[in-house]
């Protein structure tokens, strides 16, 4: 039997059922409302988020690009470039201060009391007597370099100008202006090099360290016109170079010595240098062809080509310490010698060429007592066998010695005092002793 609702709760079970599905659908609203809420609060985080960091961007500077007529730092450490150019330009240098006491001047011949000039100390048993005592202060060495390169599909493009102020006298009463001279001025693309600089005979990172200008009288010194070609390999380099020739010759009968203006051939030399693990070592050699053209020599007198070889070395000690040397042989070093102590050649009395062997060299220690005081001990000697007939005042040996403490109390500048011994002794057995006190401030820029 069926139940049938009565029809008073026909109403009542409708409602009831709207009742239900509108508190279901109440309940699926809010939960749609709260999650749609979340979200809206998660992108107003990120949207603020977004806008802090675009607030903190902007707080920040901006770089801009330097403006077309501005100078820049160069491709080198120290260097600028300027507007509009790939060139770097690096201008150095320095300034120095010299005080000189010597025991016996040199005379009227001021730049051998202003440095060790071996061919000026005065020889025989009164020389120099009524000139001793003699102080020298001047600031001749003060030095200016500009320097630059420039890439190129060649390779680096490189010069150097430098100078000092050894040229001309100037007058001490007064003013003590000097002149400026060229010491280097050349240029270099990829291994091609031309111009003037050391002569490739040197290795002139042998050189020691010294507060005197002129250096220990074993040195190889010259500075001269050249073109040189320098190859690299794995541990070194070797050169060769044309460089320019001058022969100066000692007379029979004088102690002055003349020039000749006919040289026909460049010197020429080569050099090959090695960095070891147990130090740094170069051999070089040199051909010259010592020619004489002058009224006091015969019309049958020509020319002769002779040679010589050097080696030098850098060796490494405790610390930075340092052991270095150079020694040379050959009957050309003549004025390759240090400051032309030696002439190129010699006239016999029949005014035929001959050529002297020289034998020299240095030996010198660095030692650093702290890292910015050092000393320097350097001990020199160089000697010509001179041809039978050589006039008696022609130099036939020398000696010095120097021993310095150096203190650099920041790194461009050097203040020092050094002991300069010098021995000059002629072909006649004369000789002369030098000594000397230096005082040196130096300033580097």
């Amino acid at each position: 039997m069926r139940c049938a609702a009565s029809p008073f709760l026909k109403p009542v079970i409708g409602t009831m059922v709207a009742l239900a599905f509108g508190a279901a659908a109440a309940t699926a609203r809010a939960d749609t409302l709260s999650e749609l809420k979340a979200q809206i609060d998660a992108l107003q985080k990120k949207v603020e988020e977004l806008e802090q960091k675009q607030e903190q961007k902007q707080a920040q500077p901006v770089p801009t690009p330097p403006p077309a007529q501005t100078v820049t730092a160069g491709a080198t450490k120290g260097s600028i470039k300027l507007p509009g150019s790939d060139t770097s330009i690096t201008i150095g240098g320095y300034l120095k201060l010299d005080a000189i006491y010597s025991d016996r001047s040199v005379g009227t011949a001021s730049q051998g009391n202003q440095f060790l000039f071996p061919s000026l100390i005065p020889v025989g048993p009164t020389a120099g007597n009524n000139d001793k005592n003699q102080l020298t202060v001047h600031a001749r060495q003060s030095r200016l370099f500009f320097r630059s390169s420039t890439p190129s599909s060649y390779g680096e493009v490189t010069t150097l100008i430098e100078g000092d102020f050894f040229g001309a006298d100037g007058n001490e009463t007064v003013s003590n202006s000097h002149n400026f001279r060229l010491r280097h001025a050349y240029g270099s693309i990829g291994n091609l090099s031309a111009g003037q600089y050391w002569s490739n005979f040197i290795n002139e990172a042998a050189f020691p360290e010294t507060l005197d200008f002129g250096g220990p009288v074993g040195e190889i010194f010259v500075r001269q016109a050249q073109v040189r070609w320098t190859q690299p390999f794995t541990g070194g380099d070797w050169s060769v170079s044309a460089e320019n020739p001058e022969s100066l010759f000692a007379q029979p009968r004088t102690a002055t010595l003349f020039r000749s203006d006919r040289d026909q051939y460049p010197d020429l030399t080569a050099r090959i240098r090695f960095n070891t693990g147990i130090g740094k070592y170069s051999l070089q050699v040199l051909a010259r062809n010592i020619r004489i053209d002058s009224a006091t020599a015969p019309a049958a007198v020509g020319d002769k080509w002779g040679g010589a070889i050097s080696a030098t070395g850098v060796i490494p000690s405790v610390g930075k310490d340092d052991f270095r040397f150079v020694g040379s042989i050959g009957n050309v070093i003549g004025r390759y010698q240090e400051l032309g102590f030696f002439p190129d050649g010699y006239l016999d009395s029949n005014g035929q060429i001959q050529l002297a062997n020289v034998v020299s060299g240095f030996a010198a220690y660095r030692h650093y007592w702290t890292p910015s005081l050092r000393s320097s001990l350097v001990l020199a000697a160089a000697r010509a066998n001179n041809p039978s007939g050589t006039f008696g005042a022609i130099n036939r040996r020398s000696e010095s010695a120097h021993v310095n403490l150096i203190w650099s109390p920041t790194t461009p500048v050097n203040l020092g005092a050094e002991y300069i011994f010098g021995k000059r002794v002629v072909d006649d057995g004369r000789e002369g002793n030098l000594n000397r006190v230096q005082v040196s401030a130096q300033y580097g820029f």
